[in-house]
């Protein structure tokens, strides 16, 4: 008997059955809200069950049917997948999707490049995004919205393998102009200047935690969750800035340069590298992808980052 759905009308549902909402299930799956409808609608009447009901409101709620429906199709997709890593593994070829997360500080730094030289290495693989701070990271890794992520060693929990590719130390954001410009700089000599802080969960207290473990108090004048507002922020002498990634560019999104500058005191660095869920299948695309990063993330090569002096 001949299939009457797809998997890509799976796809859909299961993407609807976890958000509650059309709207964000085509935003994650990057296609238009009509093209998911649709397919609900199909499956409905494939298998006459109503696995929705619409509340105008308050999005969809699964019935109790759709519920068990939810389940079953979350299993069918992760079979699938592992057929697909098993046709790949045995033809040797990376093919198929992926969706890497990132820190949203270090995505639009580290990610672009990272993507175009993958998917030129591997023209049959398809990479989409997802970013945000680290605890939605973690959520996303343990609800497989996303198969790999590239952040930090921050709060890493006993259930998610991490390893470890790049050391970053901290560095300290500066005005052209400040002056401490061209001198040593520590956390005591900036104690008592106006700090922006990176106001993102765990990256605050990573940043906090710098300060505590030297007996200093920090002069907090304002917390900000966008690294891009903090480097125009600093740039136009609103105060100083911490931070571990070294941008390539010298200059803040409004185009007034700052500078960055290694924090003395020998503080402890992030380690960049991939977290996953542990498992015993690694589908063939998730090993390509990690191969690819253990090549191009190194100490002293970071894409879209200048090396540490």
């Amino acid at each position: 008997m001949a299939m009457r759905f797809t998997l890509r009308q799976i796809e859909y549902f299961v993407a609807v059955g976890e958000l509650g909402s059309i709207a964000l299930a085509a935003e994650r799956l990057h296609i238009s809200s009509p093209w998911i409808s649709t397919a609900i609608s199909q499956l409905e009447a494939t298998f006459g069950l109503q696995l929705f009901i619409r509340q105008h409101a308050q999005g969809l709620a699964l019935t109790p049917a759709g519920r068990r429906f939810l389940a079953e199709a979350k299993t069918l997709l992760a079979q699938a997948q592992t057929l697909h890593g098993v046709a790949g593994k045995i033809s040797g070829e990376v093919r198929g999707a992926i969706t890497v997360g990132s820190l949203v500080t270090l995505a639009p730094v580290v990610l672009p490049k990272l993507r175009r030289s993958f998917e030129a290495a591997h023209p049959e693989a398809e990479l989409h995004q997802f970013t945000s701070h680290q605890v939605a990271l973690l959520e996303a890794l343990r609800a497989a919205r996303v198969d790999i992520a590239l952040t930090y060693d921050l709060e890493i929990p006993q259930d998610i393998a991490f390893e470890p590719l790049a050391a970053l130390p901290p560095v300290a954001l500066l005005a052209p102009d400040h002056p401490l410009v061209g001198a040593e700089v520590t956390l005591e000599k900036l104690a008592d200047e106006k700090l922006i802080l990176l106001d993102l969960p765990l990256s605050r207290e990573y940043f906090l935690s710098l300060f505590h473990q030297a007996g200093l108090r920090p002069r907090i004048a304002e917390r900000v969750p966008e690294m891009s507002m903090i480097r125009s922020m600093v740039a136009n002498g609103f105060g100083y800035s911490l931070a571990n990634m070294r941008p390539s560019s010298v200059a803040a999104p409004d185009g007034e340069r700052l500078r960055t500058v290694p924090l003395g005191g020998g503080h402890r660095p992030l380690m960049l590298g991939l977290a996953t869920v542990r498992m015993r299948f690694r589908p063939r695309i998730l090993e390509a992808f990690e191969e690819h990063c253990r090549a191009a993330i190194t100490d002293s090569d970071i894409p879209g980052m200048t090396p540490v002096t």
